[in-house]
């Protein structure tokens, strides 16, 4: 089958997909700086260490490899952190992404999948949200996002690429096997720090109560991370159609508030969860969830372990392996 380069494939969505890659017969090329992803996580292809702004460093490990396509997550994700800097989400994200693509032409690779976002449909709490939805991210992260989406449009118009662009609602779960799961530094996902709270015996926060859904609390699109990496070698067939780009949603259709996640924890775990109330975060809408109808047709994928309860059963066994590797002195706990 084909070798394929996954830049950030060392972090969390990049390395299961690696993992699906395998699974379907190709040889995934892990280009990672392990600025925020690990390489205990690169399992089932080469890994080569690199920074995505070093355009020599693309090109030599590009002839090396000869990738039929490239999966490229490498990326910066933080909202807040976008916002106190993005001078380096630009720089990273964007001028990044630049030059992985003219790395591309220069060695004759057209085809490319990109890890977009949700985060470029901006401020819009009307539901649900369709690929047709204008675009209007209110975010430097989320701007980002949104220039390479345009860069690719242009670059399909001008020199044949063939892109798809996946736009994620909340990535959230772990790997069924248990081989790998999320790892963030600082963790900001809702789901891992609900869990730690609950592994420490510790109250968990909910910000604001006031927002306009049943309960009170925001509600958002929660789509297994075992589901967003098939998704991506699904769309690597995708690619086998003429140049252009498309972009494609990726959620489940159905949002959970977070008290709802509270009590599905809560019930999985076997245990009371405390929680305390904490203000609204700047920017948090009161609801998204997807319309993921395109993706189904086009590529034929469904969701598979996007219910809460696969989601918190793999996340909870992710967190208890690492726990108990960390207390063997395996691996540390990030």
């Amino acid at each position: 089958m084909a070798t394929i380069l996954v830049t950030g494939g060392a972090g969390y969505i990049g390395s299961h997909t690696c993992k699906a890659l395998a699974r379907a017969g190709h040889t995934p090329v892990t280009y990672d700086n392990l600025s925020r992803g690990f390489e205990h996580a690169v399992k089932w292809g080469p890994f080569e260490r690199g920074d995505i702004l070093d355009a020599d460093r693309l090109g030599e490990v590009i002839a090396r490899h000869r990738p039929e396509a490239v999966i490229h997550f490498a990326a910066f994700a933080y909202v807040g952190e976008s916002m106190l800097d993005p001078g380096l989400y630009f720089r990273n994200n964007v001028v990044g992404t630049l030059g992985l693509l003219d790395a591309m032409r220069t060695h004759d690779v057209n085809r490319i999948v990109f890890s977009s976002s949700c985060t470029t449909y901006g401020a819009r709490t009307s539901e649900p949200i369709t690929e047709e939805r204008p675009q209007a991210p209110v975010d430097p992260y989320g701007r980002s996002k949104w220039m390479v989406e345009l860069i690719l449009r242009d670059y399909a118009r001008a020199y044949g690429l063939r892109a798809v662009a996946l736009r994620y609602f909340n990535a959230a779960g772990a790997d069924p096997d248990g081989e790998i799961g999320e790892d963030h530094d600082p963790e900001t996902h809702l789901i891992p720090v609900l869990l730690d709270a609950a592994a420490q015996g510790a109250p968990f926060t909910i910000n604001g109560d006031d927002y306009d859904t049943h309960d009170g609390t925001c509600v958002r699109d929660y789509v297994h991370v075992a589901d967003l990496a098939e998704a991506h070698v699904l769309a690597l067939k995708a690619l086998e159609r003429d140049p252009g780009f498309v972009a494609y949603n990726l959620g489940t259709g159905h949002g959970f508030s977070i008290r709802q996640l509270i009590d599905a924890a809560s019930r999985r775990l076997d245990r009371r969860i405390e929680v305390k109330l904490g203000p609204r975060r700047p920017g948090d809408l009161d609801a998204t969830t997807a319309v993921a109808a395109l993706a189904e047709r086009e590529l034929g994928w469904t969701p598979r372990l996007s219910n809460m309860d696969d989601i918190i059963d793999t996340a909870w066994r992710w967190r208890l392996r690492r726990l108990n590797r960390a207390a063997q002195g395996v691996e540390p706990v990030s």
